[in-house]
């Protein structure tokens, strides 16, 4: 739609105010139109049949699309921008192209399509400063018909602001009519000067008026120009390091001449070519799961190169790529020195790197694109003779881009997989035995101690196991012997109650009969108090508790 649309924002303006280019190129414009008018009812066909996301989703039952289309307020205007208001030409004549400007309600889909086209491009800043330019081209164009319609309704030649006299050759020619307006224009909207001093009170309302539009225009280019350069330099520092700060702090440091050169050296390497070494910041903004499918997409076969990875699940190599971080050496720069601890390994992206004696002239191997090294240093293997330590002086012959994958990085990645742990380490023993650098004795000794670990811990177990036994058989034998004790008591308490309940009984039955006793002795005469304890003792000792004759 960008075609039809610019057609008529640029033709139906043109055709009213040049009356020759209207009626010079009258079946030009009849045909233009009506294609264009075609492609406007098929795009209204479209816009029934296109999908649209609700709550996250992509609709795209036929029904609910055209629902959706009519009921959105892109409808009516689609349907009044293919109104057929041609049937005007009939009342006001075929040379009245402003019947047709109802087709200007179609420009939000020029926006939509403009504003599609710079998320997908891969030169968004190119792209807006292009909008900007046909933006601008377009409101020069109209005000230069304008400009052109008042100096006809003035009188063309009636003063020095206006366009000349038709009756000049020079400025008779159609194409000389529109370059001289659209000049003018340009004049006033870049605010040059050297334009005519207006003369009445027309003209002084048009001047008012595009100095207006002028002060706009020049703030919407400063704007979007300084927006440009802006997002150009945000761009640099996100991709590569801030070179000004560097070279600030080399000058205060009154750091030498020779490294210095070296330090421009390595960030014209990265100016020229447009190498990153900021993937991983530049990328901490798209989610996990895009992280992820474009690391392995630039990185994963790379890595599938490395010796100790082959052969491992893919989750595992996903997991790594992540980790990998570019660097850029510079030429003579050692990557590693014999004898250092190794804290990385390297794979060549691109570039030559050296294997050199201690000397630093005597090169034993050439290292190219795809090579890797310093991979059984980040393993840890026990028993490497060298200790984890560098065996080679590596040395980069020319700029060289090396991925790099740190000790820590890989260990924190394993400790999610354990499998492929052990297949690292064992692959990793394997080239060690190869090399020769791998101590077989120390091997041999940890085997042992491992298996005497294991005999102990089988022993214990055992010994546990006996005794949780043994604990089993006393608790299940003390169990029984507490029911059976339980059960002896209950039979010796069974008749208990009945017991308690009879003495209780006759204790009341006796009490009673000792107070009638006692009434009676008291009653008796010539019985003294001795005679009574003898008598109440006597019949406790003997049990009898009847009265006393």
């Amino acid at each position: 739609m960008i075609f039809p649309i610019s057609y008529n924002w640029v033709i139906i303006i043109a055709r009213t105010c040049f009356y020759d280019l209207e009626e010079n190129f009258l079946a030009v414009w009849l045909t233009l139109d009506y294609i264009f008018d075609f492609l406007f009812v098929i795009d209204t066909i479209i816009k029934f049949r296109t999908g649209y996301l609700e709550q996250g989703i992509l609709v795209r039952d036929i029904a609910l699309l055209k629902k959706h289309y009519l009921s959105s307020s892109g409808f009516l205007l689609d349907l009044v921008s293919i109104l057929p208001t041609d049937l005007l030409y009939i009342y006001f004549g075929i040379h009245s192209p402003l019947v047709r400007i109802n087709r200007f309600l179609r420009s939000p889909r020029l926006n939509e399509s403009l504003d599609r086209m710079e998320t997908r491009t891969s030169y968004p800043n190119t792209f807006r400063i292009t909008k900007l330019m046909l933006y601008i081209f377009v409101l020069i164009h109209w005000n230069a018909c304008v400009y052109f319609s008042l100096s006809r309704y003035i009188g063309f030649g009636e003063d020095q602001w206006v366009y000349p006299n038709m009756s000049n050759p020079d400025f008779a020619s159609m194409r000389r009519q529109y370059f001289y307006c659209f000049w003018f224009s340009a004049l006033i909207f870049t605010t040059v000067g050297d334009t005519p001093e207006p003369q009445r009170e027309e003209e002084y309302l048009f001047m008012i008026a595009d100095l207006l539009i002028a002060v706009l225009v020049f703030a919407s280019v400063v704007g979007n120009v300084g927006n440009v350069i802006t997002s150009l330099r945000d761009r640099d520092h996100v991709f590569f390091p801030n070179h000004e700060l560097v070279k600030a702090y080399l000058r205060n440091r009154d750091i030498s001449n020779e490294l210095r050169n070296r330090v421009n050296g390595w960030y014209q390497h990265l100016y020229i070519n447009r190498k990153i070494t900021r993937e991983n910041e530049i990328l901490q903004q798209l989610p996990v799961q895009l992280q992820t499918e474009i690391a392995v997409s630039v990185h994963l076969p790379t890595l599938s190169k490395v010796t100790i990875f082959q052969n491992c699940e893919k989750s595992l190599l996903e997991e790594l790529v992540l980790k990998l971080t570019p660097q850029v050496y510079s030429p003579g720069e050692y990557v590693c020195k014999k004898g250092d601890v190794g804290h990385e390994m390297y794979i060549i992206k691109e570039g030559k790197l050296a294997v050199v004696a201690d000397d630093g002239v005597t090169q034993y191997a050439v290292l190219c694109d795809g090579n890797f090294f310093g991979e059984i240093s980040i393993l840890n293997i026990k028993g490497n003779k060298s200790g984890n330590r560098r065996t080679a002086n590596i040395r980069s012959i020319g700029h060289s881009d090396l991925f790099s994958l740190s000790k820590e990085d890989l260990t924190d990645t394993l400790s999610e997989f354990p499998a492929a742990k052990r297949l690292l380490e064992e692959k990793g023993r394997q080239i060690l035995t190869r090399m020769g650098m791998l101590e077989e004795s120390r091997e041999g000794e940890e085997k042992e101690k491992v298996e005497t670990k294991l005999e102990r811990l089988e022993e214990n177990l055992d010994t546990l196991h006996t005794k949780l036994a043994r604990l089993m058989m006393e608790l299940e034998s003390s169990n029984r012997k507490m029911q059976a004790r339980v059960e002896q008591i209950e039979w010796e308490t069974e008749g208990w109650e009945e017991r308690l309940t009879e003495d209780e009984d006759g204790e009341r039955d006796g009490e009673k009969e000792r107070g009638e006793m006692d009434d009676w002795v008291e009653g008796q005469p010539g019985i003294g108090e001795e005679e009574v304890v003898r008598m109440k003792v006597f019949q406790e000792v003997q049990g009898d508790t009847g009265p006393i004759d």
